[in-house]
């Protein structure tokens, strides 16, 4: 059974969080003297001299409207890695507490604990990139806080089998981190919507993939009212600038023209894979569910290099568990995705048999 207060760090229990001006303050006022601004403005053509809403509340509520979730369901952060890091920093002891971690998955959960001096227990994926939940089970202690799922996972592409994060749900009293940083481009429903039924969920998205924001850095997390309090308590008080709530807020207004970005990507997506798999230095492709594909090729480093004479950038990931020989490589235009075909295509190994 879930109890937030045996999860929770007993010193984060005990803070008091910092109380900034504007949280004393509530409303519109014509004179602002308590926050020891630049009570002249700023030398840019919107002003921004003053401090922005450190709770978020406008976006947060526009966020709610199209996720379809209370808004103090909702943290903001910047970028997901501001999430992981407040998690390990509410929830795990440093040197006494461990986190759950599934590779290959993606890089932050890894360096945030190591930051945070929090142990690593790794239990790989099977080879089909799926949850190994005896391994799983094995590896949780009393001292276990936190799992985190990645789903659809980076680097790999696949969404995670839903009814194994159930599993894991029901059973961990600790808490289960779903990161769904591209489930705008997976045919699995969002875990968002499963907020009430499992009081141990944290959901995280983010603005930068397919609402085509990574510059602007916002992330979001979705969790029960208690936690999201303990994520109001951690955070830095003006977390997010007002800039990047402007934005933001724009960028929701135009759903239409993501939904036809959304569509577009899974198409060229296809595409890609067809004519990928036709060349013979590409030996599989993995099934994707995110804005990428996870491709295993005859010479990955030699590939790699070669794409980068040609001025095309991919991810090489043949160092990573359970990735020998592979390259990731993002979505493009049709453009884009022709040349890096066209590239890949010319390349000639000097140590590797093509494929028949």
């Amino acid at each position: 059974m879930f109890d937030l207060n045996l999860v929770l760090r007993d010193n984060i229990k005990r803070l008091t969080p910092y109380a900034s001006a504007r949280d004393e303050f509530k409303g519109e006022a014509s004179i602002y003297l308590d926050a020891n601004e630049n009570s002249f403005g700023s030398p840019l053509p919107v002003a921004y001299n003053r401090y922005p809403d450190p709770m978020q509340w406008k976006l947060k509520y526009k966020i709610a409207d199209i996720k379809g979730v209370p808004p103090q369901n909702i943290f903001i952060g910047n970028g997901s890695d501001e999430a992981i890091d407040i998690l390990l920093r509410a929830f795990c002891n440093p040197g006494i507490d461990n986190v759950i971690l599934c590779p290959p998955t993606y890089g932050m959960y890894e360096v945030s604990a190591n930051i945070n001096d929090v142990t690593i227990r790794k239990v790989s994926l099977t080879e089909n990139f799926q949850l190994d939940l005896p391994a799983i089970e094995s590896a949780i202690d009393a001292h276990t806080k936190l799992i985190f799922l990645c789903s659809p996972n980076n680097p790999t592409g696949n969404a995670l089998n839903r009814e194994d994060m159930e599993m894991i749900l029901s059973n961990f009293d600790g808490i289960v981190v779903v990161d769904e940083a591209y489930i705008n481009f997976s045919r699995q429903h969002s875990f968002i919507q499963e907020l009430t039924e499992y009081p141990n969920l944290v959901v995280m998205q983010t603005l930068s993939k397919a609402w085509g924001l990574a510059a602007l850095r916002v992330g979001m997390a979705f969790a029960s009212e208690d936690i999201i309090t303990v994520f109001n308590k951690v955070k830095p008080p003006y977390n997010i600038g007002q800039a990047t709530q402007d934005l933001a807020l724009q960028a929701l207004e135009n759903v239409e023209q993501v939904n036809t970005w959304i569509k577009e990507t899974v198409h060229e997506r296809s595409l890609l894979v067809s004519r990928l798999s036709a060349l013979p230095q590409v030996l599989h492709i993995y099934p994707s569910d995110a804005n990428f594909i996870l491709a295993k090729t005859i010479d990955a480093n030699g590939i790699y290099d070669h794409l980068v004479t040609d001025g095309i950038i991919v991810r090489n990931r043949s160092k990573v568990e359970l990735c020998a020989g592979c390259l990731r490589i993002t979505v493009g235009t049709p453009n884009e995705n022709t040349a890096l075909i066209e590239a890949i295509g010319a390349f000639q190994s000097s140590s590797s048999v093509l494929k028949n």
